[in-house]
Formats: C-alpha cells, sequence, structure tokens
C-alpha cells in the first residue's frame, strides 16, 4: 500500500530591498558629512542671522533657477526628448551626489544613469556628459573674460591667481597628463579603440544636435544661463551682508574662484572653491571677516539648506527606479 507523504514546504526567500537601501546611503554620507563640519555650519548661520532677508531668498531662487538652466543644457545634449519634470529633479538630486565626490563625479553618475534608464545608449550617454562639462566650462570661461573686459579694475589678479612658481607647477602637471595618455593610447590597442568609437559617436551627436535650433539654445542658454545664476547668487548673498563690493565685482570674483579652483578637484568644490571665493572677494576689495562671511553664507543657502531636500530626492528617484 503506497503512503501518500506531502512534499516539504517551500521555504520563500525574503527579498532583499536592496534598490530601497541604496537609497539610503546619500542620507547617511550626507549626515556624517555634516556632522564633521557642524563647527562650519554654525558659523556661517549665526552670521546670517544678521543679514537681509530679502536678499537671501533672492540667493535661494537664483540656485533653485540654476537646477531649471542644468536640466535646459542636460536636454540640449542629447537628440532623444527626455521628461522635463524628471530632468529637473534629477538635477536637484544631483546637488546631493555632486557634494560626495569630487570634480562633478556625483553629479555626472547620477545624470548618467538617467540618461541610460531613458534609451540612450552608454557611449552617446558618456558623450553628452563630456559635451556637458565642455559647454558648461567654456561658457564659464568665455563670461568671466567678458566680464574682466568690461570691468578692468574688478581684481587685482595677483590676490586671485597663483604665482608664477604656481602656474608654472600647474603647466608641468597639464603636460604630465597629457604625456600619460598619449602613451597609453600608443601602447594599448583596446584604449585606442575604445577613444576612436568615443570621438566617432561624439562627433556624430555634435554634429546633429547643432542642426537642430532647439537643441543648440538649450545647450549654449542653458550653460551660459547656469554661471549667471551661480554668480547671481553670490551677489545676492553679498548683498544680504553688505560687503562694500559692487556687486557685479562679486560675480567676478565667483567666477574667477570657480576657474581658478577647478585645478584643483575637491567634493562638491568645497575647500578648494571656498579658498578661492575668499581670497578673490578679499583681492574685489571686502574685508577679510566680511568676505569668509559671504563665503559661508553662500555655502549654506546653495548647498547645505538644499542638501536635505536632495538626499531625499535622491532617494525617491532611486526607489521609483528613475535613476
Amino acid at each position: 500500500m503506497a503512503v501518500l507523504t506531502t512534499p516539504p514546504a517551500r521555504r520563500t526567500r525574503r527579498r532583499v530591498p536592496w534598490r530601497a537601501l541604496a537609497g539610503l546611503v546619500p542620507a547617511l554620507l550626507v549626515g556624517a558629512w555634516t556632522a564633521g563640519h557642524w563647527a562650519v555650519v554654525a558659523d556661517g548661520g549665526r552670521d546670517l542671522l544678521g543679514a537681509h532677508p530679502g536678499w537671501l531668498l533672492a540667493a535661494l531662487a537664483a540656485t533653485g533657477l540654476g537646477w531649471v538652466a542644468n536640466a535646459c543644457a542636460r536636454q540640449g545634449t542629447v537628440l532623444e526628448p527626455l521628461p522635463p519634470a524628471r530632468l529637473v529633479a534629477t538635477q536637484f538630486a544631483a546637488t546631493a551626489a555632486g557634494q560626495l565626490a569630487p570634480a562633478g563625479i556625483g553629479a555626472s553618475a547620477v545624470n548618467l544613469r538617467f540618461l541610460r534608464a531613458h534609451g540612450v545608449p552608454l557611449i552617446r550617454a558618456s558623450a553628452a556628459l563630456a559635451l556637458y562639462s565642455l559647454a558648461e566650462s567654456a561658457s564659464r570661461v568665455g563670461l568671466l573674460l567678458v566680464l574682466l573686459a568690461a570691468f578692468p579694475h574688478a581684481l587685482h589678479t595677483p590676490g586671485v591667481l597663483p604665482a608664477r612658481s604656481g602656474l608654472v607647477l600647474l603647466a608641468a602637471i597639464a603636460v604630465a597628463g597629457l604625456t600619460a595618455a598619449v602613451v597609453v593610447l600608443a601602447a594599448m590597442e583596446r584604449v585606442r579603440r575604445a577613444v576612436r568609437g568615443f570621438l566617432t559617436a561624439a562627433l556624430a551627436d555634435l554634429r546633429s544636435l547643432h542642426t537642430r535650433p532647439s537643441r543648440v539654445l538649450a545647450l549654449w542658454g542653458g550653460s551660459l544661463a547656469f554661471p549667471v545664476l551661480q554668480a547671481a547668487s553670490m551677489a545676492a548673498v553679498a548683498l544680504a551682508l553688505d560687503m562694500p563690493v559692487p556687486a557685479v565685482h562679486v560675480a567676478i570674483a565667483y567666477l574667477a574662484a570657480t576657474c581658478v579652483a577647478a585645478a584643483v578637484p575637491s567634493p562638491g568644490g568645497i575647500g578648494s572653491v571656498d579658498a578661492a571665493l575668499g581670497l578673490a572677494l578679499v583681492a574685489a576689495g571686502s574685508p577679510t571677516a566680511t568676505a569668509a562671511s559671504a563665503v559661508l553664507g553662500f555655502r549654506i543657502v546653495t548647498v547645505w539648506l538644499p542638501l536635505v531636500p536632495a538626499v531625499v530626492a535622491l532617494s525617491a528617484l532611486i526607489r521609483r527606479k528613475v535613476l
């Protein structure tokens, strides 16, 4: 007589919500960073208590419009239409990621995931990031040169630019980097093929984009508007603190500081930009104490106040598989 046996119950494995856990990582990292820099945050907050609130609101508004300008520039780097609301939200969320890695790597990684999630192939998405960096850098430097030509006495350049020995060192580093890149390309066939494929795709996209006026306007208009709005935010903070320097000179000091500090990348520009900006404001005629308060205030308005909402947005975009 056969004995009926019931098969053992299958164990059901609980799926680990990796995507939800990944969304918590930015919050944890930002929390640790804020705790380590709490003294600086507190000092800047005390300085801003006596500032003019209207100008601080103007600085916040310029910061918010900067994310819109960024979104326009990003749309101008690809042929595919991107969802506008999600694109702006991604630029806002990228500000949190940008504080955790140097040279904009965090923000670039967020935008790369966004483009890949919306069907842009990897090589073309990488080319779009490179095109954005090129357009934004060219617009920033071009804007600085135009303003310096219009206001040649806005800065005492010895207080902003490195000394001759520093310039020689930077030139030597640049030459060494270029030489190393040439040696690698000459020695490794696989790397040459990858670079050749990347450049081919990038140039093809560049030609196609510049046949569409809407993409040209989005790319170059957004790339120019972004540094303009950043400089306007810095000028508004200076006005809030009654800095005895014309607003346009403050804007020039900010643009000069960011261009110089680009040679020393740091997470979110913290450290390199702050030091260069403080020197540039002093070179523009600000008292040292006021310049320090303005730099701290600018950081609070443009980075620390939006940081927690940006982390929340980044976590939400990861959970919803937008990134």
